[in-house]
């Protein structure tokens, strides 16, 4: 059995990182470069670098950014925002990343799903749904940073990305987003039983039995956060870390 992968998820802003509270209020945490050093001392399994402002200022990657960044990384990568056309996906996989996350694009171009899957492989693909509850208690999917809704279902949604050749879904909770109150447990049950592909759950880890939950309660495959790994203490003061190897390997399958 692969072990549970563990991932931080990194906000670009412009040329450097930041954290959200429930995609709002980015706080500058620091330099891209910097923190990439520090994960790879830290060994750990994956880094996502997700920008922020691409899709909602109708702009495409930061491919020199991406460059360095790549330079830098000994774990695998995956990148998403402003992600549209195959174009870009190729770029991204030439730099060096094993993974694009794409998100917007799947509801105005899902095609881009299909044929890059077909070239790259599905593995290489991974569909992101940010999703927000409504006063009814509903999920509601969102694009553009959480800044537009999508009428399309949840379900519905999920299933038309893995039937395009999505091979994971990273599946975000908008209302837990930098709240460390842990996930949401309905939300990543309802998403896992709706694919067959690796589920990521993020948004409102606080700790290992955050991360315990997801997998063992929620039928997660991975996990992923993005506040735990950047902040410590009360205070939340900003600095860079990483779960030890002897408790994750205690606590996750």
């Amino acid at each position: 059995m692969n072990k549970t992968r563990v991932i931080p998820v990194l906000l670009l802003r412009g040329k450097g990182l930041v954290k959200t509270v429930k995609f709002k209020d980015p706080k500058y945490i620091g330099d891209p470069i910097n923190s990439v050093r520090i994960f790879n001392e830290k060994e750990v399994d994956e880094l996502v670098f997700l920008d922020i402002t691409a899709t909602p200022e109708g702009r495409g990657p930061d491919f020199d950014l991406l460059a360095d960044i790549a330079g830098e990384a000994f774990m695998p990568m995956a990148y998403g925002g402003g992600i549209t056309t195959l174009e870009q996906v190729k770029r991204i996989f030439l730099l060096g990343f094993e993974k694009v996350v794409i998100n917007t694009a799947t509801y105005a171009a899902p095609e881009l799903i299909r044929e890059a899957a077909a070239i790259y492989g599905s593995q290489s693909i991974v569909g992101c749904v940010d999703v927000r509850r409504t006063l009814l208690g509903r999920y509601e999917l969102t694009s553009h940073a959480g800044k537009t809704k999508q009428s399309v279902g949840l379900k519905d949604h999920l299933v038309a990305l893995e039937r395009l050749g999505a091979g994971e879904i990273i599946v975000n909770s908008v209302d837990r987003d930098g709240t460390q109150t842990g996930y949401d447990l309905k939300l990543i049950r309802e998403v896992s039983s709706s694919v067959s592909v690796p589920v990521v759950a993020c948004g409102g880890a606080a700790g290992l039995d955050d991360f315990a939950a997801a997998v063992n309660d929620a039928g997660a495959s991975a996990v992923a956060a993005g506040s735990l790994f950047v902040f410590v203490g009360p205070h939340r003061a900003v600095l860079i870390n990483y779960p030890d190897r002897a408790d994750l390997a205690r606590r996750l399958p």
